[in-house]
C-alpha cells in the first residue's frame, strides 16, 4: 500500500478555503456513486499488463469494502473499463503518437485493452454485483466528452457525487477526478483505494485533488460518513 503524506501545510491551506477539512462529509448516500476506475487485469497481472501497477492488487479488499457499504446505503457502483478499438486509433492517435519511442507498449496496450481480451477484464478479486453498472471509456477521464456517457448516466439517476478509486492514481483517476468536478459533482478522492507506480506520484495527486479540486478520504473515514448520513435520513423520515 502507499505510505500517504500529505503535507501539513496543504491541510492548514483547506482549512483557510474550505473552513472544514472535510467539505463533503454531509454527503448523501443515496446520491453516491462509487467509480471504480481501471481495475484491469491490464493494469494488475503481469503476464498481460499494458502498464503493470502492483499496488493496484493491493487496493482490491478497500474498494470491495467501499462497495459494499456505497451499495448498503444506497448509493450506486460504476466499474470503469479502458478500451482500446478502432476508433480510439484514430479519434486519440497523438497519445499513441506520443509513444513511439515505445512500439511494444503501444502493440501491448491495443492487445489487452481490446474488448473480449483478458487484460480487458476487471480483475478476478473485485466483487462485482447484478446491480452495478460497467461502462467503457475511451480516454484517460470517464467525464471528457467523447470517452463515455458517465455523466450522463449518473445524472439520469439522479446521482450527484462521486467517490474516485483505481488505478493509475495519476493519469486516468486524476483526469477523471478533475474532470468530474468541473462537471459540477462533488468529488471525492478516495486515498488507499488509488494505486500509482510510486508513492511520490500517489501523493502529488492527493496534494493536488486535496489543495484544488476534490475532497481527500480514507476507507474507513468515507465508509463511516456513509453510515452516519444514511443512519440520520433514516431517522427523519
Amino acid at each position: 500500500m502507499h505510505k500517504i503524506d500529505i503535507p501539513q501545510h496543504i491541510l492548514d491551506r483547506v482549512m483557510t478555503r474550505r473552513g472544514t477539512l472535510h467539505c463533503h462529509e454531509n454527503l448523501d448516500p443515496t446520491k453516491t456513486a462509487l467509480i471504480v476506475v481501471d481495475l484491469q487485469n491490464c493494469f494488475m497481472v503481469e503476464e498481460v499488463a499494458s502498464a503493470y501497477v502492483p499496488v493496484a492488487v493491493e487496493i482490491v479488499p478497500a474498494v470491495n469494502k467501499l462497495a459494499a457499504a456505497v451499495r448498503e446505503t444506497g448509493g450506486k457502483v460504476f466499474w470503469i473499463r479502458n478500451t482500446v478499438n478502432e476508433e480510439v486509433l484514430k479519434t486519440w492517435s497523438e497519445w499513441f503518437e506520443m509513444m513511439r519511442g515505445s512500439p511494444d507498449q503501444v502493440t501491448r496496450r491495443i492487445k489487452h485493452m481490446k474488448m473480449g481480451s483478458r487484460g480487458h477484464q476487471l480483475h478476478p478479486d473485485l466483487i462485482v454485483k447484478p446491480e452495478d453498472q460497467t461502462v467503457f471509456k475511451q480516454r484517460f477521464s470517464a467525464f471528457i466528452q467523447g470517452s463515455s456517457g458517465l455523466p450522463e448516466m449518473l445524472r439520469a439517476q439522479g446521482l450527484d457525487t462521486v467517490l474516485i478509486t483505481g488505478t493509475v492514481t495519476n493519469v486516468c483517476c486524476e483526469s477523471s477526478a478533475r474532470d468530474a468536478m468541473m462537471l459540477n459533482f462533488k468529488t471525492v478522492f478516495v486515498s488507499d483505494a488509488n494505486a500509482a507506480m510510486t508513492d511520490e506520484e500517489h501523493n502529488a495527486t492527493l496534494v493536488s485533488m486535496y489543495s484544488t479540486f476534490a475532497d481527500v478520504m480514507d476507507t474507513d473515514y468515507l465508509i463511516n460518513c456513509l453510515r452516519k448520513n444514511a443512519a440520520v435520513s433514516e431517522a427523519a423520515e
